[in-house]
C-alpha cells in the first residue's frame, strides 16, 4: 500500500529555474517545453513572479506557481547542496563480498556519507556477509532484491533512505546534491545518474558508457509515465521513508522499481531525476552476462503491463498520426498526398486551442508543432521495429522486399543517429553492432514475458493520454 501524498507547499527559500529547453512566447506570456510538450500561459502576475526565468519561494502563491511549473516540467530546483546526517544507507547483496568492500570502503571515504548509519541485507549469500561498521541483516534463502530493500527500510530510524546496490560505488558529493530535494513535502524519491564504472571490461563496454540501460541522461527531470524520464532504477535510490509504504513489490523479481515510481505518481507524489549527483555501476564484464542482463529486463515490461496497463506500451501514438505513417510507408503517391491531408486536418485542430483569447490561431506554429509531433512518432515506430517489435519486422522482411529494404534502413539509421552524439567513445561499427545486439536481447525478453504472462499488454501501442487544460487562477492559467 502507498501512502497519498500530503497537501504541503513548497517551503520558502524553494528556488526554481525554467529548464534551459523551455521556450518563452509571445512576450513571456507562454512557456512551450516539458515532456509531453505542452504550452501554458501565464498570467500578468505570474510574469512578474520570473525574474530572469528565475522563482524564489517566498508565501502560497510562489509556491503554488513554482509546483505548477515543476509538474509540468518546464522548470527544475535550482537547490544548494547541504549536508545529509538523517539518512540511513540501505545496500542489499548477494554473493558479491568484493562489490559490497569496495562499496562500503567509498562511503567511509566520502565526508558526506562517512559516519550514517548503513544496513546491509544479506539476500542468501552462499557465504553470510561480514560488513565491519554495519548493521547486517540476513535472509536465509534468497527472497529477491525487493525483498531484501525493504527489510533494511523497516530497520532504518531515520527519515530518510538511501537505497545503494551492491555493485555501484557513489561518486563524492552525490547524496549531498540529493538530499536538498526531499524539501519538498510531496517529493517521495530523488534518483542521481547511473554512469559506468572507469575500467569497464568487455567489448561493448563504450556503447554501454555511452547509452547504458541505468543511464537517464545528462538533464534534470521529473519523473512519471510517459516523459522523457518516466522511471529512474533503484540501484542508487534516496527515498523518503514515510511515502513508501510496504515499499517494493516482493513478487517482482525485476522492474520493481518502476513499479515503485509508477505507484508513487499514482498517490501524487513528485519523484525526480538529478545528473549532478552522479554514482557509477559495474556492468556485467561477458558478453553472455551483458546481454542476459538485458533480455532479464525485457521480461518485466509484462509485470508492469498487469499492474499500470498502457503506462509500459512500447510505442505511444495517435491513431491519425499512426494512420499518415501507414499511408506514407506503402509508397504509393496519393497515399502520400493524404498523409499530408491528415496532417493539415490535425494542424487545423490544434491552431485554435493555442491562441491566447481574442487572438488569431497560430496555423504556422500549430503545423510545426504537428511536424514535430509525426517525427517523433516515427522515430518511435522505427525503434520499435528494432527493438521490441523485431520478431515483426523480421517475418515482414522475410515475406517482403519492400519491408526487407525498410527494415535493414531503419536498422542502421537508428545505429547510427545513437552512435553520432557519442562518436567519441568509439567507432560506429562495434557501436552499432552493440545496438542490434541489445534490441534483439531486450526484445526477446519482452517477447518472452508477454507469453510467460499469457497477455500480449506489453506489446500493444497505446494512444496519448487525454489533453489536459490547468487552471490557476490568479497565478496562471495554462492549456496544453
Amino acid at each position: 500500500m502507498t501512502p497519498s501524498a500530503p497537501e504541503g507547499r513548497l517551503p520558502d527559500g524553494f528556488v526554481v529555474r525554467l529548464d534551459e529547453r523551455t521556450r518563452a512566447r509571445d512576450g513571456g506570456a507562454a512557456l512551450l517545453g516539458g515532456s509531453p510538450l505542452r504550452l501554458v500561459r501565464l498570467a500578468p502576475r505570474a510574469r512578474t513572479l520570473l525574474v530572469d526565468g528565475r522563482l524564489v519561494v517566498r508565501d502560497a502563491t510562489t509556491a503554488a506557481l513554482a509546483a505548477r511549473l515543476l509538474d509540468a516540467g518546464l522548470a527544475r530546483p535550482e537547490l544548494p547542496a547541504r549536508a545529509a546526517d538523517d539518512v540511513t544507507v540501505v545496500v542489499p547483496v548477494r554473493d558479491r563480498p568484493a562489490a559490497l568492500r569496495r562499496l562500503l570502503a567509498a562511503l567511509r571515504a566520502d565526508p558526506g556519507t562517512a559516519g550514517l548509519p548503513v544496513v546491509v541485507v544479506d539476500d542468501g549469500s552462499a557465504v553470510p556477509v561480514r560488513a565491519p561498521g554495519a548493521q547486517v541483516l540476513r535472509h536465509p534463502a534468497a527472497r529477491g532484491p525487493a525483498a531484501a530493500r525493504n527489510a533494511g527500510l523497516a530497520a532504518a530510524a531515520t527519515p530518510f533512505v538511501a537505497f545503494l546496490d551492491s555493485d555501484v560505488v557513489p561518486r563524492p558529493g552525490w547524496l549531498a546534491r540529493l538530499r536538498p530535494h526531499l524539501a519538498d513535502p510531496r517529493l517521495a524519491a530523488v534518483a542521481p545518474r547511473i554512469v559506468p564504472l572507469e575500467g569497464g571490461a568487455g567489448w561493448f563496454a563504450g556503447y554501454e558508457a555511452a547509452v547504458g540501460a541505468l543511464d537517464m541522461g545528462p538533464r534534470a527531470a521529473a519523473v512519471r509515465p510517459g516523459s522523457a524520464v518516466s522511471y529512474v532504477p533503484s540501484a542508487a535510490l534516496l527515498v523518503r521513508r514515510g511515502a513508501l509504504g510496504s515499499g517494493f513489490d516482493e513478487t517482482m523479481r525485476v522492474a520493481e522499481d518502476v513499479d515503485l515510481v509508477w505507484r508513487l505518481n499514482a498517490a501524487g507524489w513528485r519523484v525526480r531525476y538529478e545528473p549532478a549527483a552522479a554514482v557509477a555501476h559495474e556492468h556485467p564484464a561477458t558478453t553472455a552476462g551483458w546481454l542476459r542482463r538485458r533480455a532479464f529486463y525485457g521480461t518485466g515490461a509484462a509485470l508492469l503491463a498487469a499492474r499500470h496497463g498502457s503506462a509500459v506500451a512500447p510505442v505511444v501514438i495517435a491513431p491519425e498520426t499512426a494512420l499518415a505513417w501507414a499511408l506514407v510507408l506503402s509508397g504509393r503517391r496519393w497515399c502520400r498526398i493524404a498523409a499530408l491531408g491528415i496532417l493539415g486536418i490535425s494542424t487545423a485542430r490544434l491552431a485554435p486551442r493555442l491562441a491566447a483569447p481574442g487572438e488569431r490561431p497560430p496555423v504556422g506554429f500549430a503545423a510545426l508543432l504537428v511536424a514535430r509531433g509525426a517525427g517523433a512518432s516515427g522515430r518511435a515506430l522505427a525503434r520499435s521495429g528494432t527493438r521490441h517489435h523485431w520478431p515483426v519486422a523480421l517475418v515482414a522482411a522475410v515475406l517482403s522486399r519492400r519491408a526487407r529494404r525498410w527494415v535493414l534502413a531503419t536498422a542502421v539509421a537508428d545505429a547510427a543517429a545513437a552512435w553520432w552524439p557519442h562518436r567519441g567513445r568509439g567507432g560506429p561499427v562495434r557501436f552499432g553492432l552493440a545496438r542490434r545486439l541489445d534490441d534483439l536481447a531486450y526484445g526477446a525478453g519482452l517477447w518472452w514475458g508477454a507469453l510467460r504472462a499469457g497477455s500480449p499488454a506489453a506489446l500493444l501501442p497505446a494512444r496519448p493520454p487525454g489533453n489536459v487544460r490547468m487552471n490557476t487562477p490568479p497565478v496562471a492559467a495554462a492549456a496544453e
